[in-house]
């Protein structure tokens, strides 16, 4: 089957909606909190949203059963890219992380009944929520099979007790999805189980918030605390000790919307760059001229187009259900990761002072907040042995006891 790129008019009339939204509401909002919302209040959220909705580019990877506009990975790939053209973007359009990743995980795995009580008002930005997995060390995280939090059975249902951080949106969240260990040790493979946990139930509470590089996801990132969390069974989300596996319905998707997301943030970093090198002179002449300038710029628009590439690629494989969906997705977080980094990098340095000045230009902004990009939703360390071990796996050859002396 040939791989479609092309966007159909309604998609791209709603990324052009959603770029002028962006640029005329979403924009000066962002200016004038600074890009950052860790303990912004609900009202700008509210806001933001409301504005949304007017624009009609309110939730477009919600299916339109609950209210959005029902995009594929490939339409949501030119629309949240223009969404990530500002950092509240996602914010306003309600896809951002987690709830993005939240409500494609309940969409797939969770009851009717579950998706009344949470995706329903999830997706119309009625609460927020959080995916509570990583812990810490020794704890899961690059390595979920390292999970320790634990569930156990009890009369109607299961307590769950253990310690998550780096959870965010917990702050104020109406629900969890939290990952427990319902069989096995720490280091087994299987034996995890998600819970629908909401934010009342007593032996939840947030230890405290963690201060963070970037400050652009609302509500932050917090340490959770679970003593004697008791929840129904009508809480466990998908099957008992299948939890790794529920989860990669959301962690595949997830990682490439955040690709589509921070590469809004990196064409709008090196459009930046570009003004810059268009008007400011220096040696006699525009920074344009120069031959180091223009290198920067030439491999800042190789990463983006790439970076495009990829993500649209990966985006049909992911659509069509192909085997190559997993190995791409990978190879996109990574590659996209690490281009976005070098795009803000190489704007800040073509700017000079005006790069680091953050009330002057986006730019020193642009860059906190993509930093840690390389490392959410698995570092690139770990995605690098993942793409080879996936890589060599038809060439390994049977083991034998003989050794070849050759």
């Amino acid at each position: 089957m040939p791989i479609q790129f092309d966007v159909d008019p309604p998609v791209a009339q709603l990324a052009a909606s959603t770029a002028e939204f962006v640029r005329d509401v979403v924009i000066p909002a962002e200016r004038e909190c600074g890009g950052s919302v860790h303990d912004a209040p609900e009202a700008l959220r509210e806001a933001l949203q409301k504005g949304a909705r007017e624009a009609g580019v309110f939730a477009p990877h919600v299916p339109t059963r609950w209210g959005g506009h029902g995009l594929d990975l490939r339409g949501q790939a030119v629309v949240f890219e223009a969404a990530g053209y500002s950092l509240l973007g996602p914010l306003a359009l309600n896809c951002a992380a987690p709830d993005e990743g939240n409500m494609h995980l309940l969409e797939k795995v969770a009851t009717e009944e579950q998706k009344q009580k949470y995706l329903r008002p999830l997706a119309a930005g009625e609460t927020r929520s959080c995916f509570a997995m990583t812990e810490p060390a020794p704890g899961a995280g690059a390595d979920p099979r390292s999970l320790r939090t634990t569930a156990t059975r009890v009369p109607g249902g299961w307590r769950i007790d253990g310690r998550k951080w780096f959870i965010t949106g917990a702050d104020g969240a109406g629900f969890a999805i939290v990952m427990a260990r319902t069989s096995g040790s720490p280091g087994d493979p299987g034996g995890a189980t998600m819970f629908l946990v909401d934010a009342d139930t007593p032996g939840m509470r947030i230890f405290r918030t963690i201060e963070t590089l970037d400050e652009s996801l609302f509500a932050g990132h917090s340490e959770i605390v679970f003593e004697g969390c008791v929840v129904g069974e009508e809480q466990v989300l998908g099957a008992v000790d299948r939890g790794f596996d529920g989860a990669q319905v959301r962690l595949g998707p997830a990682r490439l919307t955040h690709c589509m997301r921070w590469l809004g943030a990196a064409r709008r970093a090196q459009e930046v760059a570009l003004e810059r090198a268009g008007s400011r002179t220096a040696f006699g002449s525009v920074l344009g001229d120069l031959g180091m300038v223009q290198q920067m710029l030439a491999d800042s628009e190789i990463d983006i187009e790439a970076s495009r590439a990829l993500i649209l690629r990966t985006a049909w494989e992911l659509d069509t259900g192909s085997a190559a969906a997993v190995q791409l997705t990978s190879v996109s977080k990574t590659f996209v990761a690490e281009a976005v980094n070098r795009v803000v990098d190489r704007a800040v340095q073509i700017c000079g002072a005006l790069g680091i000045s953050a009330a002057d230009a986006p730019l020193a902004r642009l860059l906190r907040e993509v930093r840690p990009f390389r490392i959410y939703d698995g570092p690139s360390e770990t995605h690098r042995f993942a793409i080879a071990r996936r890589a060599v796996r038809p060439y390994r050859q049977p083991r034998t006891g003989a050794v070849d002396g050759s």
